[in-house]
């Protein structure tokens, strides 16, 4: 057996070359705090490696490797197994697909199979390739990892595959950080010109439901006392949304802002200056941008369809995303009342129950358990 006495792992890190979405949040919080474990040798890759090194930082145990491709396809089939031969990589961790061009240990994490049980919200080409591909990879990969309890029943349901082990996302600690809220929104509003703003995060797809917070917006006449802030890349076209959207005048138009491809501390700055933070989302396999709301006291009212009605702590803050009423009388009441004794008793538990040493844990523990098998090469 060939026994060293660093365990080589690669992390495709390509989300990171693009906006905000849940799978970075994973790959950044999870990885932050497996470094910590000098036992292990990350090599992390993407097409901008000095943009991943501000993430990241300096680490002795920890190498920034440059793409040479653009294309998904082609760093699969040539970038990443190149990589893995020439560093002796032991385990290579993908979000979603693997490469099919196997030389180490595979560790995959499927967040979730939306498309299977929401097929109206992506195309039938993306369902198709997805169903294939997430299967496959998933039968390829030694490690089988998920989110959230409800993607793990969705895995085995659909793919048959039990042996997936739950690894939650959790809260960036700088989102419990203290800051004084009146500084902020001075900040946001001279460098912005946002004031008394609600905000959403979340990239633009029609699963992740604008259009409700436009409508709310539109019908209580909230845009005459606050804007609407939209925080998050477009990933697939809402024509719904688009349809209101076009249809207002330019008095409630010009309340509404729209920012794409910001970078964490912007995203922070900009959360931290709401009123009210909103999430209607259909479907989620976890969501966490409410959990990081909350965490940074913001008064926060979340869908409880899917993977979020684990976040039980939301009580009277949940609402059904289909009921536009409903979600109106929350978003009114949680900006006219003052809701911070609740929201502080949140963040609190949330502290607890979604804390990323705990996952990392989990991940050490399956990795050293894969390392004293037999190894790949």
């Amino acid at each position: 057996m060939n026994i060293k006495n660093t365990t080589n792992i690669f992390v495709d890190c390509h989300v990171f070359d693009s906006g905000f979405q849940g799978t970075r949040t994973y790959i950044q919080g999870l990885y932050t705090a497996l470094m910590q474990y000098q036992d292990l040798h990350f090599f992390l890759g993407s097409n901008n490696p000095k943009s991943l090194q501000t993430i990241f930082g300096n680490h002795p145990n920890v190498t920034y490797v440059q793409y040479q491709f653009q294309n998904k396809y082609l760093r699969l089939l040539i970038d990443i197994p190149n990589i893995i031969k020439k560093n002796k990589i032991d385990f290579a961790h993908f979000q979603y697909t693997v490469s099919p061009i196997k030389r180490c240990k595979y560790i995959v994490t499927t967040h979730d199979v939306l498309f299977i049980d929401f097929p109206k919200y992506f195309s039938f080409f993306s369902r198709f390739i997805n169903t294939i591909l997430y299967q496959q990879s998933a039968k390829w990969a030694d490690i089988k990892l998920t989110v959230s309890e409800y993607s793990k029943q969705k895995l085995q349901q659909h793919f048959g595959l039990s042996d997936y082990v739950v690894t939650p996302n959790a809260v960036d600690g700088a989102f419990f950080e203290t800051y004084t809220k009146e500084q902020v929104k001075v900040r946001v509003a001279n460098e912005f010109s946002l004031n008394d703003y609600i905000i959403y995060v979340s990239r633009w797809e029609p699963r992740k439901n604008h259009q409700m917070v436009l409508k709310a917006f539109v019908d209580l006449e909230l845009y005459k006392k606050h804007q609407l802030l939209f925080l998050g890349n477009e990933s697939i076209f809402n024509p719904e949304y688009q349809e209101i959207f076009d249809g207002l005048t330019l008095e409630v138009k010009n309340k509404i802002t729209t920012i794409k491809n910001t970078d964490f501390q912007t995203m922070l700055l900009l959360l931290r200056g709401a009123n009210a933070s909103v999430y209607p989302s259909f479907a989620e396999g976890f969501g966490i941008p409410p959990l990081e709301s909350v965490a940074a006291k913001i008064p926060t009212i979340c869908s409880d369809k899917t993977a979020m009605s684990d976040f039980i702590f939301f009580r009277e803050f949940y609402f059904d995303p289909s009921k536009q009423k409903e979600f109106n009388q929350k978003l009114l009441y949680i900006l006219e009342n003052n809701t911070t004794t609740e929201f502080e008793k949140m963040a609190h538990s949330i502290k607890e129950i979604y804390n990323w040493e705990h996952t990392a844990t989990v991940v050490y523990e399956l990795l050293k358990q894969h390392t004293n098998q037999s190894r790949f090469y």
